[in-house]
């Protein structure tokens, strides 16, 4: 609605009030009462407004952020699906320090909110060290490129953009896949361009786990159905597989 349609709308309103007063004058003849009900209608105006424009209004934002949270979470998860755990599964070999993130990150279907929250704390506080193997970050080029133009359909969806975290990790693969594609090859790469490869993809890695985190909680918490398959082919648990034993 443009202001013009507002202003046209609040004066036929106004203006209708006037004339609605004016005939009950003009039937009545009892100015007094028409002043005292006026004057009651008035005194309920400011718990009209309070009802209407705080509470009611709190209610529907609190129900279109639901359903927004809600698109999001779709979202995100169908890049995990499609991208985010074979990405994950394929940087994990580029981390040194890959056991102890293996430890930290075992996550199986009896896993609660609470431990996965603990796991975030644990990712933000555990240094990832990445060592830039040619054939494993090669691996991960084919990976990002076979889904470039996914990735890119994520940037774009409207759904995403109060999600800053989330799109930061987008835009970190996104680099990611132009800097090893734009190399012509990936073997006996100058030290310098090694070390700001790793830096790319550690870059990526960690929003990657994080994101992957916050994904799982909201599993958890609302799909536990879905929470338990995820929670089986965990691609950072040795061993993990669909089946249940």
């Amino acid at each position: 609605m443009t202001r013009q349609d507002t202003l046209l709308i609040a004066v036929f309103l106004i203006g209708s009030s006037v004339v609605l007063f004016a005939l009950q004058l003009w039937v009545f003849h009892d100015p007094r009462s028409t002043g005292f009900y006026l004057l009651q209608d008035l005194a309920f105006l400011p718990l009209t407004i309070l009802i209407v424009t705080v509470i009611v209004s709190s209610i529907l934002s609190a129900r279109e952020k639901q359903a927004q949270q809600h698109k999001m979470n779709m979202v995100i998860g169908a890049f995990f699906s499609d991208v985010g755990q074979p990405l994950l599964k394929l940087m994990a070999g580029l981390v040194t320090n890959a056991e102890a993130l293996h430890r930290g990150l075992a996550i199986d279907p009896t896993w609660t909110a609470r431990e996965l929250r603990q796991a975030i704390d644990f990712v933000r506080s555990t240094p990832i060290e990445i060592e830039p193997h040619p054939a494993r970050l090669a691996e991960v080029r084919d990976l990002l490129r076979q889904h470039r133009e996914f990735a890119l359909r994520l940037l774009e969806n409207p759904t995403l953009l109060e999600h800053e975290a989330f799109t930061d990790l987008l835009w970190a693969v996104h680099h990611l896949e132009e800097e090893l594609s734009a190399r012509e090859s990936l073997e006996n790469s100058p030290p310098a361009d090694a070390a700001h490869l790793a830096g790319d993809a550690k870059r990526a890695l960690s929003g990657l786990l994080t994101q992957w985190l916050a994904y799982m909680i909201h599993l958890s918490r609302d799909y536990p159905f879905l929470f338990s398959f995820a929670a089986r082919t965990n691609p950072l648990r040795a061993g993990a597989k669909a089946e249940i034993a």
